[in-house]
């Protein structure tokens, strides 16, 4: 799947994400994620832990 900067995503885990940054071609992204308590979080996110893109 491609992905590009500021795309929206849904990750496995139910939650959705933006991308901030991108590591290895791809292989790692920096996310804003909008977690299921209601506060946003950056962390790393790995290619597998993403569902589909939005």
């Amino acid at each position: 799947m491609k992905l590009e900067m500021f795309d929206k995503v849904l990750l496995k885990t139910g939650e959705t994400a933006f991308i901030v940054d991108i590591y290895d071609e791809g292989k790692a992204y920096e996310m804003d994620i909008n977690t299921n308590t209601g506060k946003i979080v950056t962390d790393t996110v790995w290619s597998d832990q993403i569902e589909k893109k939005l």
